[in-house]
């Protein structure tokens, strides 16, 4: 590997196995798009406004929380 693609590539999570990280994707994914069925009473209960929730059911499954990273 060259010098320059060494620091591109993300390693995986000591502990963590492709597997797991790719469960937890799909989990993430269907979460997320899980937001959008929510009732306005019901997103405001946890605290997340319509067009929040909106913002987040659109992110990738890939962009996780910084705390799943590690």
């Amino acid at each position: 590997m060259t010098k320059a693609l060494s620091h591109t590539r993300m390693a995986a999570p000591k502990g963590v196995s492709l597997i797991s990280r790719i469960m937890n994707g799909f989990a993430l994914f269907r979460q997320r798009r899980a937001l959008t069925g929510l009732s306005d009473t019901a997103l405001d209960d946890i605290g997340v406004s319509r067009t929040e929730a909106r913002n987040e059911s659109k992110r990738p499954a890939w962009d996780a929380p910084a705390h799943w990273h590690r």
